[in-house]
């Protein structure tokens, strides 16, 4: 096994891949990052946010298609919860809720690009 310790680059992780690669926990380093992605919204809302930049509540469920507002408000809580989108909300008559992506959440774009190649090479085959 090989023990991460900090970050390494793309051809030491090609190099030790195949002894498996652990956090200094024993953990698998993906796992964590798909943790993130659990749930059918969460990968939308973090998309759209990255799309369209600081939205209110009601656009955000405008623009994601078919969510309650139950679930995009516990998804909503989830995703503040681990960093990745903060909440601002505006002392103001009526009151005002925005929503954007911290530095963490957008951090994610690269892993978003990585996937979208990968969806147009293989997703409709």
């Amino acid at each position: 096994m090989f023990t991460l310790r900090d970050r390494i680059t793309y051809e030491e992780f090609v190099q030790h891949i195949h002894e498996g690669i652990v956090t200094e926990a024993g953990d698998c380093p993906v796992t964590p990052v798909l943790t993130l992605f659990q749930g059918k919204w969460k990968n939308q809302i973090i998309y759209t946010l990255c799309r369209c930049g600081t939205m209110r509540f009601g656009a955000l469920k405008r623009a994601l298609d078919g969510i309650t507002n139950t679930m995009l408000s516990s998804s909503l809580r989830e995703l503040e919860a681990d960093g990745l989108v903060t909440r601002m909300q505006f002392n103001e008559i009526p009151p005002r809720v925005e929503y954007a992506l911290t530095e963490k959440g957008g951090d994610l774009m690269p892993i978003f690009y990585a996937m979208m190649n990968w969806g147009l090479k293989y997703g409709n085959k």
